[in-house]
């Protein structure tokens, strides 16, 4: 199980990114762009996905991912239990979300710095 102090680790150095307290939940954002979000209670982490994929993703693993409510279909986003996300999954969820949010020159020199 996951933790948001462990996002917190994954994203502190990610060029562009903020962290943000915005009606009692925690939200990281590139400029106005939230690409990792969570539950109240921090049970559930809501990240950008690709709309296309999400569906395949969801149906691969419904034990760890699940469409988000109703209202946020429209953007391209999938939720994850945080007690189901292991350490590895939830770097490459968080670092692909981000990567959806920055010009692809930012990420490419950003990403080579993992390995």
């Amino acid at each position: 199980m996951v933790t948001v102090d462990d996002v917190r680790q994954v994203t502190r150095d990610l060029p562009r990114s903020s962290e943000h307290l915005i009606r009692d939940r925690v939200k990281f954002r590139v400029g106005k762009i939230v690409y990792v979000a969570f539950s109240r209670d921090e049970t559930v982490m809501g990240f950008g996905f690709p709309k296309l994929e999400r569906a395949a993703l969801v149906e691969a693993e419904p034990q760890i991912f699940h469409l988000p409510g109703e209202s946020d279909m429209r953007f391209h986003w999938v939720q994850a239990w945080m007690a189901e996300l292991d350490e590895e999954r939830m770097t490459e969820l968080v670092l692909d979300a981000w990567a959806m949010c920055v010009p692809k020159k930012v990420w490419s020199a950003y990403l080579p710095r993992l390995a």
